[in-house]
């Protein structure tokens, strides 16, 4: 059973950074895709990155720039590097993964084990 567990939320300033983790377990990491996904308060869950099995990477165009997705396939451990927060990236960031090799990487409806999630929280 593959298990998702997000590190990292808190609260920061407004153009302050945070680094999320993800500890991946239950199957081998590198074969798949991984990504995160948030939800704001009242608002659908959106896509923010994603890394596919390969190490190409997406991004939602409202963190382009901002944002970094990496991955430790040693260690089975998705990151989000978060850099020039803004107040409206403030939702519970949750950590994915499919159960299939070849999906659109920014679909949460691919994915199919989630994390519990972590609050994030940007104030001004």
């Amino acid at each position: 059973q593959v298990q998702l567990v997000e590190s990292g939320g808190g609260q920061v300033q407004a153009g302050g950074s945070l680094r999320l983790s993800c500890a991946a377990s239950g199957r081998t990491f590198s074969g798949y895709a991984m990504a995160w996904f948030r939800q704001a308060p009242g608002k659908e869950r959106e896509f923010v990155a994603a890394s596919n099995w390969m190490g190409n990477t997406a991004y939602a165009d409202s963190v382009k720039d901002r944002f970094t997705i990496s991955r430790d396939n040693i260690k089975n451990t998705l990151y989000l590097q978060m850099s020039s927060l803004k107040l409206e990236d403030t939702a519970v960031y949750y950590c994915a993964a499919p159960a299939a090799r070849w999906i659109d990487i920014t679909k949460s409806t691919n994915y199919n084990y989630w994390g519990q999630g972590t609050q994030v929280t940007v104030f001004s």
